[in-house]
């Protein structure tokens, strides 16, 4: 699998990397065991968690098996914080003192000394944002963490915490943003992906599927196993379903037919090619679901089917992001 610098740091990356949000739960450790040895024999080394996916059984899961069945030092680790992680006023938040108290207890789950890449998990009102950066800073500085990315932030927010990072002498550089970028899910073109562009962070895109919806597999309806059945999945898949998402399923299931290979293999050689991607996070609920992202590693998409694809899910650029004088 090739490998990729994360924006323009020192930290190189598989282009594919493996989100684990349902181990722990929908996942087994047997499932995820299997799905981390593949993923790391096929070159793959970037493993993305959060401390609030499946309650922290996510990173625990994690953690069992990088002492078990892969080597700690053959993968590098993302986790995120800012979300509820415990009772009381400190119990979630971008606080310096929830979040250093987060890594803390990701590292525990993890059973490691320090996470490869820390990421805040979305933007949080309620915390000063130099405080928030602080607390990386100090993360950073002590050994528990190697780099600092940023997820779910706006255009906006982006270039603030970045800029506000350079503006300091020795302060930690933000060097990646972790968000949703699909066929489905383009609005990030609009402000994100040209801030990160601009500002040297390489972009991580979760839900490159289209939260399932751009593997076809749901075009009769949501089949009895898939997460778009379950009632705690259902409103997520049904958040990005709409006549024009047929529309632009179609167009992959019609593309994946002339190449010979599956909608899945298109979509996600879509995004993973995209300008500024560093690598899509790819989760599966089996091996098996895995397996066919590892496979679509060798899918190449022909200029034409790539601009007909971009053409049928363009997402609206108006004023200020085009400039009508042009």
């Amino acid at each position: 699998m090739e490998q990729r610098a994360l924006g323009r740091s020192g930290l190189v990356v598989s282009r594919l990397a493996l989100g684990t949000m349902t181990w722990g739960r929908d996942t087994d450790e047997d499932e995820a065991a299997m799905q981390l040895t593949a993923f790391v024999d096929a070159g793959g080394t970037l493993v993305d968690t959060a401390d609030v996916y499946c309650d922290g059984d996510s990173e625990r899961t994690l953690g069992r098996l990088l002492s078990d069945v892969v080597p700690r030092s053959d993968v590098l680790v993302a986790t995120k914080a800012v979300g509820r992680t415990a009772p009381g006023p400190m119990g979630r938040g971008a606080s310096r003192g929830h979040l250093l108290a987060a890594l803390d207890a990701s590292l525990e789950r993890l059973g490691t000394d320090h996470v490869d890449l820390w990421q805040l998990h979305s933007w949080d009102d309620t915390a000063p944002l130099e405080e928030t950066l602080a607390a990386c800073d100090a993360a950073v500085s002590s050994g528990r963490v190697r780099y600092v990315g940023i997820s779910n932030f706006t255009g906006w927010q982006t270039a603030q915490a970045v800029t506000w990072q350079r503006a300091w002498p020795g302060r930690v550089p933000v060097v990646s943003t972790q968000v949703e970028y699909s066929l489905l899910q383009r609005g990030v073109e609009r402000e994100v992906v040209p801030a990160a562009e601009a500002l040297g962070l390489g972009v991580l895109a979760w839900s490159p599927l289209g939260r399932g919806l751009l593997t076809g597999k749901y075009r009769q309806g949501p089949p009895a196993e898939s997460r778009g059945a379950s009632p705690q999945w259902q409103g997520f898949i049904d958040g990005l379903r709409s006549a024009t998402a047929d529309r632009i399923v179609e167009a992959v299931v019609t593309a994946a037919q002339g190449l010979g290979t599956t909608p899945l293999a298109v979509a996600l050689a879509w995004v993973r090619d995209r300008p500024g991607v560093t690598a899509p996070v790819v989760g599966a609920r089996t091996a098996q679901q895995l397996q066919a992202s590892l496979d679509a590693d060798a899918v190449r998409l022909p200029a034409a089917i790539r601009t007909a694809l971009e053409d049928v899910s363009a997402p609206y650029f108006g004023y200020p992001e085009r400039r009508f004088d042009r």
